[in-house]
């Protein structure tokens, strides 16, 4: 058994949305995605999915490519990210009835891996596009999110936590952000995120260990669309 994890797939089975348009290594990714996920991950394995999994803008949209991610073997763990628009934020849970045995979406919740609690929420940063002001208000409401995800696990005695993202746990330039410093509260042994494609943005943050926490990049292209083994 063992946890692994991969960001952005981006699929539009239903919409039109090619992903070549992004860069040629992008060309067949679906199919290349669905080789080395079949090829390295067990019935018994877990994998997380770090957000941008389909370009539909609702549900009716997004079902051929949840029903994609769902017929892969594993379980699968799904975060949200930034283009998940069929995914209300305030009602997570209806997803996970609605998929309950085939997916489960993590959001103001966690899941245990063995021992170890998976926690996790979008995160946020800074890419030009915000206020200060509303910047600071996006970020304090997912940190908001992680803090209780985090506080969830521990009242149920986790000790171990992994931490996933959507987006990098810091904006560029920095060092440390709510993120890198809630990750180092709890005591986190991994951040794991995703969002950042191209050759030129896949050193945007952290990588490697950090104060002693292991910073992973799961973006699907920087992965060459394989699934990231992170945990035995």
């Amino acid at each position: 058994m063992a946890l692994y994890a991969i960001g952005d797939l981006h699929l539009s089975f239903t919409v039109n949305k090619p992903m070549e348009v992004f860069g040629a290594e992008w060309k067949n990714h679906v199919a290349r995605i669905e080789k080395h996920w079949k090829k390295r991950v067990a019935p018994e394995d877990t994998v997380v999915v770090t957000g941008d999994h389909s370009w539909g803008r609702n549900l009716e949209e997004c079902a051929a490519d949840l029903e994609f991610i769902a017929a892969l073997p594993g379980k699968k763990i799904l975060l949200r990210g930034n283009h998940d628009m069929f995914w209300d934020a305030k009602k997570t849970y209806r997803l996970n009835e609605q998929y309950a045995g085939r997916l489960c979406f993590l959001q103001n919740n966690f899941y245990a891996y063995e021992d170890c609690a998976l926690v996790g929420t979008k995160g946020y940063c800074d890419e030009g596009r915000d206020t200060p002001e509303h910047f600071e208000k996006l970020v304090n409401r997912e940190l908001e999110r992680l803090h209780m995800s985090f506080e969830m696990a521990a009242a149920e005695g986790f000790q171990r936590f992994i931490m996933f993202l959507h987006y990098p746990p810091t904006s560029i330039g920095e060092m440390e952000s709510g993120f890198t410093r809630m990750a180092e509260e709890y005591g986190a042994e991994q951040v794991v995120y995703s969002h950042c494609h191209g050759q030129a943005r896949y050193q945007d943050s952290l990588m490697g260990e950090v104060e002693g926490v292991e910073y992973r990049l799961v973006s699907s292209d920087y992965l060459k669309f394989r699934p990231e083994r992170i945990l035995d």
